[in-house]
């Protein structure tokens, strides 16, 4: 019996830490273990990281990615990168947003306004599957969050980062950080890239997307892959949790209620109950 226990508990620890599922019979490797500001219960966004983050989309990632779900104006609410108001709207509208039908019946293309979603870089499905070898880019607006937990380790880190909904952004540095050349032997499919940080891969279709130097920061900061790929993944946090901050603290301050009625009713256990003989 004791035997068999050990053995159930080892395949159950196996479960927890085994990395992500493996294609064509390639390891791939957990996601690095880097740090942001907004981890732990007490973190916040810096907004400065979430500005060049925003950048990073805009130059690189949007060229093949959608984020349906973040309006414009959601660039300039709290607990995100707080753009001004005017900021938002050359933002906007150096974007073409598709509209219509006009009093013609057509559709037509306008520059973008606060209320617009971030238009996809692609008519439909097929179009962006056309470009990409049949693979489908993902959308980005809830990427961190759908691919949260990928540390692939048991460790007291990884269970926070698990409880607190982290992992996501470190899988997306990883992946963005980590292709490079395919061992030596092994050849992947045609169009594809040796990735082992992909959970899916180790090949991937998007080729690397980041290079030194290939995006100019506004701040002066120096743009290198480590930076640009961590900038990124921070605003692609934000992007799935724009309202993180707001729930962190709404989280502190019912603590802090429960704390004070729990000392409340123990005093008015005493009062009501001190007169009474036991």
């Amino acid at each position: 019996m004791k035997q068999t226990t050990k053995i159930l508990i080892g395949l159950a620890l196996a479960a927890l830490t085994a990395g992500p599922t493996v294609a064509l019979g390639a390891e791939t490797l957990p996601a690095k273990n880097i740090s942001y500001s907004f981890e732990g219960p007490f973190g916040v966004f810096d907004r400065a990281q979430l500005q060049r983050g925003y950048q990073v989309y805009k130059d690189v990632c949007s060229s093949c990615h959608s984020m349906r779900f973040i309006k414009f104006r959601n660039l300039s609410e709290p607990g995100g990168p707080e753009f001004t108001p005017v900021e938002v709207k050359a933002i906007a509208a150096s974007f073409q947003v598709t509209d219509g039908p006009n009093d013609q019946g057509e559709m037509y293309q306008r520059p973008g306004l606060p209320s617009d979603t971030f238009p996809s870089p692609f008519p439909n499905e097929k179009a962006a599957r056309a470009a990409f070898g049949g693979a489908l880019p993902p959308d980005l607006s809830l990427i961190t969050k759908s691919r949260a937990g990928w540390e692939g380790k048991l460790s007291s880190l990884y269970l926070t980062k698990m409880f607190f909904g982290q992992g996501g952004p470190q899988y997306v540095y990883s992946v963005l950080t980590g292709f490079q050349d395919a061992p030596a032997g092994e050849k992947g499919p045609e169009g594809k890239y040796y990735d082992p940080y992909f959970k899916a891969g180790p090949w991937i279709s998007m080729p690397p997307p980041l290079s030194d130097g290939m995006v100019t920061y506004g701040d002066g900061t120096k743009a290198t892959v480590d930076q640009m790929a961590r900038d990124v993944s921070a605003f692609l946090a934000w992007t799935a949790e724009p309202k993180m901050e707001a729930r962190k603290r709404m989280g502190f301050e019912v603590l802090i209620y429960m704390a004070v009625l729990t000392v409340l009713l123990y005093l008015v256990k005493k009062a009501i109950w001190s007169k009474v003989d036991h």
